[in-house]
């Protein structure tokens, strides 16, 4: 079975499910092609095609256009129903050569199934699967589903109509679809996400030391609640607890972060690390205490998988799937979003629990995420989800 997974870069780093998804299908014999809009990493798992680059310059777009529609003539038949299909859509003409440019790609593969890595990807490709004859599969992980109709009504209105299988990562995104005008006819199975839980040895933790350490592993950015973490922060220090704060991973806010940190007084106690390799990322997993996940809005998140794997304590939010990921006062602790007071009071809580109660609440999510969130159920899903 051939299956082509649609994004708009290669998967970087810290997008462990993809790689995950990639290897577990090629291990069991399907051939999978990543479509993408750039190519960044040199990315060696599986065939990367990439799309037509869009150039600024009008006489190098000119060439780049004849060449791509001289590249599909021996595609005609396809070409010409995917555009019976959009005219059907209801787009212009103007709209519609764009779409073939784009799309080119794709038009001229052979797939049995066109799955787009994320939602946003698949606006203005809604008819390539039907005119390629092949299935169209759809991801929600988060912020396709959470944020993005939020500013853009409706944008969803034909993908409900044209995808035969819907994947969401959590029960919540799945609610989130149904009120963003997914049809009840549309199949749906949820898959969430996974760790490899033979990167996880025996931990033995100990008491929480006087100097707490808590770490979060999170782009930098707004959505993930970082502002309000750090907010939270200062109420602890304001209360002589005593504690070191890590961030690790690279984004926009940066600027933000850093002065926010000069603001709150927490420059002795909170150190942004950048982007690490994922072997010392959870290296600082295993030698922290306390993980926080406060965000905004958040489809699941493997770190917090991986933070309980590793034997932290975990202390999220209640956006979207992190409710689901971490079971309140049995795996973790779930708080209300954009309450700093909340969490501050959350953490204090934790640290006055016996040694009794924090090594139950690790070994109940260590136990759960080995064996509700490991990648070999994943990947038996996966094959689920393509042959039935």
């Amino acid at each position: 079975m051939k299956i082509g997974l649609v994004l708009a870069d290669t998967p970087s780093y810290s997008e462990t499910f993809f790689n995950s998804k990639v290897r577990g299908l090629t291990s069991h014999g399907f051939e999978v092609i990543l479509f993408v809009q750039t190519n960044t990493n040199s990315y060696t798992l599986c065939k990367v095609i990439q799309a037509p680059k869009i150039s600024k310059n009008r006489f190098l777009q000119v060439f780049v256009v004849l060449r791509v529609m001289v590249l599909l003539l021996p595609y005609l038949k396809r070409a010409m129903r995917f555009i019976r299909l959009e005219k059907t859509s209801g787009r212009s003409y103007i709209q519609i050569f764009k779409n073939i440019i784009t799309n080119s790609h794709i038009l001229k593969s052979n797939l049995d199934w066109l799955h787009f890595g994320f939602a946003t990807m698949v606006i203005q490709s809604e008819n390539v699967a039907h005119a390629i004859e092949a299935k169209m599969a759809v991801s929600f992980r988060g912020y396709d589903i959470s944020i993005y109709p939020l500013i853009n009504p409706d944008c969803y209105e034909l993908l409900w109509r044209r995808v035969d299988k819907v994947h969401v990562i959590s029960n919540d995104l799945l609610k989130l679809a149904y009120k963003n005008g997914m049809h009840k006819e549309n199949i749906v199975q949820k898959i969430s996400p996974a760790i490899d839980v033979s990167m996880f040895k025996s931990i033995l933790k100990k008491s929480i030391r006087s100097n707490v350490h808590i770490i979060t592993l999170a782009r930098l950015h707004w959505k993930k609640g970082l502002l309000d973490t750090l907010q939270a922060l200062e109420i602890l220090k304001s209360s002589g607890i005593s504690f070191h704060y890590e961030i690790i991973g690279i984004g926009l806010e940066y600027e933000a972060l850093s002065y926010a940190i000069h603001q709150l007084g927490l420059e002795n106690n909170v150190s942004l690390l950048g982007k690490l390799s994922h072997k010392k990322a959870l290296r600082k997993l295993t030698e922290s205490d306390i993980y926080v996940q406060y965000s905004l809005s958040e489809g699941f998140c493997n770190a917090v998988l991986e933070a309980q794997a590793s034997g932290c304590l975990c202390i999220v939010s209640d956006a979207e799937g992190l409710s689901e990921n971490v079971l309140h006062n049995k795996t973790g602790w779930v708080v209300p979003k954009h309450n700093p007071k909340a969490l501050a009071n959350s953490i204090k809580n934790v640290l006055q629990m016996s040694d009794d109660r924090l090594n139950t609440i690790r070994k109940w999510a260590r136990q759960r995420a080995f064996s509700d969130f490991n990648i070999l159920k994943q990947k038996e899903q996966f094959i689920d989800f393509y042959n039935n």
